[in-house]
């Protein structure tokens, strides 16, 4: 049997996760003591991991406090979506015309995205719409974007789950505007493609500032 992670490594994953998935919100104060509970471990793995997780930026450390879970911020919102349009319709345009396997991958991942909706899995939507828009910027050929774009695989993440809770009308929508980016791909309009890009991913700012329009 394959060894179990160590103990800082299941305190990371299992707070990761909780704050991605928005079960820690922003402004929760989290324990040492509840989360070495909660995992089953002492207290050092747990301030190991919160440690890499406050340097990853989404906790603040209190010393004898806690960890306090640090809410999506206006600018950061605005960071994000500002640099995802320039990576996404950039990316788009290179991957045009586009392979088969692209288009192939592009549906699947529409279809995960459609039936992770209907059993109501808000952080399973979520990693899929992030993973549908990571395989068109992966196609590109250009591997510096690729991994500028993993960096924000977080943030990407939480906002997402954001969005889909405060709106969740939003997750149809979302749906058929990935139909809309895959029509045009597959029709072989690079320019179509990238408007609807530029529609899809604008929306998050003002979304997630509930600002619904």
């Amino acid at each position: 049997m394959p060894s179990a992670p160590p103990a800082a490594d299941r305190v990371y994953t299992h707070v990761k996760q909780a704050v991605l998935d928005r079960r820690y919100e922003g402004g929760t104060l989290l324990t040492e003591g509840e989360l070495a509970e909660a995992v089953g471990v002492s207290r050092t793995p747990v301030r190991e991991a919160l440690l890499k997780l406050e340097m990853e930026g989404l906790l603040k450390l209190y010393p004898k406090k806690g960890a306090l879970v640090l809410a999506v911020s206006a600018q950061e919102i605005t960071d994000v979506v500002e640099t995802r349009l320039l990576v996404e319709e950039f990316a788009v345009r290179k991957a045009v015309p586009a392979s088969a396997r692209l288009v192939e991958r592009l549906e699947e991942l529409l279809e995960e995205q459609r039936q992770r909706a209907e059993h109501g899995d808000l952080a399973a939507v979520a990693v899929t719409d992030r993973c549908f828009h990571l395989e068109i910027v992966r196609n590109a050929g250009n591997e510096i974007l690729s991994r500028l774009y993993d960096q924000m695989r977080d943030r990407q993440l939480r906002m997402g789950v954001a969005v889909m809770e405060a709106h969740p009308d939003r997750v149809a929508k979302n749906i058929a505007e990935h139909a809309e980016i895959l029509q045009a791909i597959r029709a072989g309009d690079a320019e179509g493609a990238a408007r609807c890009v530029h529609r899809h991913v604008s929306r998050v700012k003002v979304l997630v500032r509930g600002e619904d329009r």
